[in-house]
């Protein structure tokens, strides 16, 4: 079936938490059927975010089970609805972490989807018919094709995985606080999955980058490894002391309770404190730390769709690459713990396609 609505719901199976233990394991379900603006899916490769651990134990109280996580989906299309005209089959593409949106409201017409207070994820939520999303863990998804990218020809699937999360994150506030100009200083506090793409892509934008972690622990690989032009351990108070003032954003994806006022004091006038993990915690500041230097403290959630297509483009024209671990869906619970102990450089990514899904957990 290449094109055409099919009239028949299709099975599939991924790898699912029934409850707030978060342990994965094979669950059949079935699919929506391919509607005439849908794009079935055939998944090739699934990264792991941090994201789908928060999701899979309920820390955020929001948690609907049995839920298949994943949301760096890459795979290759298998059918196309007939109204569907960016996608044929056999096209390699990518799906994030929105797969639905009401198109009304302002954040919808301006191109800034992920932020429609309708917005659909791509697990863990339900479509306006009733029935549960389930991400990429699973050997099949049928997504609209808005929600759609196409991975570049000759970029690996693998690679192109995390970009469609972790890569387009960073990129999007670069690009709407008008960060991504030749020529600044800015700074990645925390080397995960998020933090080791926001190196790369700043220095491909052409940045001088400081990579900010809690110890030394990090220096050789941030500094040799990843590129980081400098290095400063929040442990060190002199070190810090000396770089404040110094730096023209932070980008702060550390998902744990942290102080903000160190890092504000890096900032020099007009500086942007730009946070990204996801904390259950309130954070807090001196106000004198944001007035005596006209700094801010602003957020960011992935990115739109157009972003992501953009994210991919300047990846691919920039030789951009994601470090990555490649795992059997088998190891994805071993893989999720790790993940939590930030014991991965820095992103794994399940070979879907390459794994026996029917397998026993």
């Amino acid at each position: 079936m290449a094109r055409g609505a099919s009239e028949t719901e299709r099975t599939a199976v991924g790898w699912a938490a029934r409850d707030a233990g978060g342990h994965l394991s094979p669950f059949s379900y079935t699919l929506r059927k391919t509607g005439p603006e849908d794009v079935a899916i055939k998944v090739l490769y699934c990264g792991i975010c941090h994201t789908d651990i928060h999701q899979a134990k309920n820390h955020l109280g929001m948690s609907r089970y049995p839920m298949v996580p994943g949301h760096e989906v890459v795979g290759e299309v298998e059918e196309v609805g007939a109204e569907v005209t960016k996608f044929r089959a056999g096209d390699v593409v990518g799906v994030g972490l929105i797969v639905g949106c009401c198109r009304e409201c302002h954040p919808c017409k301006s191109s800034n989807e992920q932020y429609c207070p309708k917005k659909i994820w791509s697990y863990n939520d339900v479509y306006p018919d009733g029935k549960p999303t389930q991400g990429g863990f699973s050997s099949a998804m049928v997504v609209d094709q808005k929600f759609v990218v196409k991975i570049p020809a000759g970029m690996a699937p693998e690679q192109a995985a995390p970009l469609l999360c972790a890569g387009v994150t960073v990129y999007s506030p670069l690009k709407r606080f008008n960060l991504a100009a030749p020529g600044l200083r800015g700074g990645v506090l925390g080397l995960g999955g998020v933090g080791h793409m926001g190196v790369k892509l700043a220095k491909a934008m052409g940045h001088h980058v400081t990579v900010i972690s809690s110890s030394d622990k990090k220096r050789g690989e941030a500094v040799d490894h990843l590129g980081a032009d400098a290095f400063l351990a929040s442990s060190d108070g002199a070190a810090m002391a000396a770089a404040a003032g110094t730096l023209d954003y932070v980008i702060d994806t550390v998902p744990a309770h942290h102080p903000l006022e160190p890092y504000l004091a890096l900032l020099g006038l007009d500086g942007k404190l730009i946070v990204m993990g996801v904390i259950g915690q309130p954070l807090s500041f001196l106000s004198p730390m944001l007035m005596l230097g006209r700094k801010s403290i602003a957020g960011s959630f992935v990115g739109s769709v157009e972003e992501a297509e953009e994210t991919l483009a300047f990846c691919k024209d920039k030789g951009v690459t994601s470090q990555i671990e490649v795992v059997k869906m088998g190891y994805v619970n071993e893989a999720l713990e790790r993940l939590e102990r930030n014991d991965v450089r820095y992103r794994f990514v399940v070979d879907v396609a390459g794994s026996n899904l029917d397998g026993a957990a």
